[in-house]
């Protein structure tokens, strides 16, 4: 079963995560996880560049380790940035200690990298998390989910469902996932583009996830 829209059950099984932004202003959260990946990263970094909207990277830490250099053009061309463990881990298959222990490693890389000083954002992979590891880190971090699931990395759904079904669930406000990773590629050279210009024509606003709190 594909939630491309997310139900809002789960919108209430971890209400102090941020689901998505203001309902009332016509902004689109872009965000891309599992990243950077080579050429994959530079290739939607390019798209953004050439239709001048900024997005927001959840990245891997180990791949920040093997990339730097296209985790430092990120940072330079002033996307935002979020925490997405070192290893990618499931946050409901390792033991608390572990899991937390990961996220440090991710924001240590992450902060030696970067050299800015931001609003810390958090997205657990496959959004999962015990609530007592969201309890022991929602004081440090903003934890962000999403509203809007593209399936671009699953091998059933297609290109042409993936982008019909993220601008048929696209509102004021959502928080919509891509994935800047190898298998969600072949996929996004077909749709991202696409996506962006259907709603920009659609005179939405694409905005950093920082820029919620940044002006709460």
């Amino acid at each position: 079963m594909h939630f491309f829209k997310t139900p809002k059950l789960f919108e209430f099984l971890y209400p102090a995560a941020l689901w998505h932004g203001d309902r009332e202003k016509k902004k689109i959260y872009l965000t891309f996880d599992d990243g950077p990946v080579p050429e994959v990263t530079e290739y939607i970094l390019d798209v953004l560049s050439d239709l001048d909207i900024k997005a927001t990277f959840f990245c891997v830490g180990d791949n920040i380790r093997k990339y730097p250099e296209v985790f430092k053009r990120i940072v330079e061309e002033k996307h935002g940035i979020g925490n997405h463990t070192f290893n990618h881990l499931n946050g409901w298959e390792v033991s608390d200690e572990n899991y937390l222990k990961n996220i440090q490693l991710c924001e240590e890389v992450l902060c030696h990298n970067s050299g800015i000083d931001q609003i810390k954002l958090f997205r657990p992979p496959y959004g999962k998390i015990r609530k007592k590891t969201l309890r022991k880190i929602k004081n440090e971090y903003k934890i962000i989910m999403w509203d809007v699931l593209s399936y671009d990395f699953s091998p059933r759904v297609t290109a042409d469902k993936c982008l019909e079904k993220s601008i048929k669930y696209t509102r004021n406000g959502s928080i919509i996932i891509f994935h800047d990773s190898t298998r969600a590629f072949e996929k996004n050279k077909l749709i991202i583009s696409q996506y962006i210009r259907h709603l920009k024509s659609n005179n939405y606003e694409f905005c950093k996830l920082e820029d919620i709190y940044s002006q709460s």
